[in-house]
């Protein structure tokens, strides 16, 4: 007895009924919408840019480019370092330095670097001296600052700081020559003299300009003595 149940689905065969059947299943093309169809924004989408938060979902575009130099990125010229070392040095009017550069076009980077070495220099001395001669720098180049503002001129306070720090650089050549002298007073007290005169004298030529008239003294003064003070933290004395 065979039993062939059927409904309107299925249809059960024997096995023995059963014929080969062979063929293939062809799929539909399926695409999915991701959102990127600009014509048809989700929901959410355009409920951000109706409300102007539609900067939300920008997208930044990386950059191509190729990355800068550490120097560029961190505005380093040493030429124009060197340039400025070599005015500072070489104060004097006679040999064609553009010594205003200086000033007009003070960096941080520069300065720095000049006062780090006096600091280095004075740990042969003391170490403990180091951050107090960057203090000072800062400080006294504040104060300088002031008193320059005070006085009628028109400086800032990165020109003086700039100034003040590049002015170190008389100090730093005559250091070596206090090892070599140190046993002969005389000689080392006009060594000091010379240096200290040198570095007041190229930061002075260039804070002091003529709108100070007849009050240039009350500006040179404070100079002296800070490159004084800063010398005294090298010397001990």
């Amino acid at each position: 007895m065979q039993f062939s149940p059927t409904n309107g689905d299925f249809t059960f065969v024997s096995s023995s009924e059963a014929e080969d059947f062979s063929g293939t299943i062809s799929t539909p093309d399926v695409k999915l919408n991701m959102g990127s169809d600009s014509g048809k924004d989700p929901y959410a989408t355009t409920f951000l840019r109706q409300r102007g938060y539609g900067w939300l979902l920008e997208v930044e575009e990386e950059d191509n480019e190729e990355s800068k130099p550490l120097l560029d990125e961190l505005d380093i010229d040493l030429k124009d370092i060197y340039y400025k070392v070599r005015c500072v040095l070489m104060p004097m009017p006679s040999l064609g330095y553009n010594r205003q550069v200086v000033r007009d076009n003070p960096d941080f980077w520069g300065p720095l670097a000049v006062v780090l070495l006096f600091s280095m220099i004075s740990i042969y001395g003391q170490f403990r001296v180091v951050s107090w001669i960057i203090t000072i720098w800062i400080f006294g180049s504040l104060t300088i600052f002031l008193l320059a503002r005070v006085l009628g001129g028109e400086v800032s306070y990165g020109q003086v700081l700039g100034v003040i720090g590049y002015s170190l650089l008389p100090l730093i050549v005559i250091t070596p020559l206090l090892l070599v002298i140190g046993g002969f007073e005389v000689v080392s007290t006009l060594a000091k003299l010379f240096g200290v005169f040198w570095a007041a004298y190229s930061a002075a030529s260039l804070l002091v300009g003529d709108e100070f008239k007849t009050k240039k003294p009350l500006l040179i003064y404070p100079i002296f003595l800070l490159y004084i003070y800063f010398l005294s933290l090298y010397t001990g004395v």
